[in-house]
């Protein structure tokens, strides 16, 4: 039987989780469950779309085709399936090496390093880039592309080195933020900072919009 991963949803383009137009998967299932996390709908293990790897693959396939800079990984807690994500990547970087463009993978997870038991350390391992660290509402933060300041960026390749390397320390006027609709209404694409969801929230409403569920306020 082949590798299947629990999936939350996927977009392609995403702008606002690293570097240029890329594929995004979210993964379902998080016992982690942080305080002020803006995506709880994630956190259920029974939830998402049971889905096989290579299914996965030729997404990731039919992106690269249309330009992808990069795949984006996150959740949910990834590394919670860490065994199925290590072969999805494993696919993925087939596909990249077939190109000749460099792409790169950005992984995100909630464990730090020191908390990987050794299948979640050869799945991040995979990574060009992971960003560490469980999301803490009481430490915000301006960095690019981490949801608050206890959450560290790790290149972990050459590739992820050369790449990420201006985005490290970078802490926008503005962070990027990706609003898209789809067959269970609007949601957000990024790493809001302090404020933003309640103001998103008071927008919508002084739109006439009649928002009555939000994930971030479950």
């Amino acid at each position: 039987m082949s590798a299947r991963l629990r999936i939350s949803r996927t977009h392609y383009p995403v702008r606002a989780l690293g570097p240029g137009h890329r594929l995004g998967i979210w993964l379902q299932g998080c016992t982690l469950a942080c305080k002020g996390c803006m995506s709880r709908d994630t956190w259920s293990a029974d939830g998402g779309t049971e889905t096989p790897v290579e299914d996965l693959a030729a997404l990731w396939q039919s992106a690269v085709d249309r330009g992808a800079a990069g795949l984006t990984v996150s959740g949910g807690e990834p590394l919670q399936q860490a065994e199925s994500l290590a072969a999805f990547l494993a696919a993925a970087d087939e596909i990249r090496r077939g190109t000749d463009r460099d792409l790169d993978f950005l992984l995100y997870t909630g464990y730090d390093e020191d908390e990987l038991d050794e299948p979640r350390r050869a799945a991040a391992a995979r990574a060009d880039v992971v960003v560490y660290g469980r999301f803490d509402v009481a430490q915000p933060t301006d960095l690019v592309w981490r949801g608050s300041a206890n959450q560290r960026m790790v290149p972990q390749s050459a590739l992820g080195r050369h790449r990420y390397a201006e985005f490290v320390d970078c802490a926008p006027a503005r962070g990027p933020l990706q609003l898209e609709a789809g067959d269970d209404g609007p949601w957000i694409i990024g790493t809001p900072r302090r404020a933003a969801l309640r103001t998103l929230d008071r927008s919508m409403k002084d739109l006439g919009l009649d928002v009555t569920e939000v994930t971030w306020r479950r």
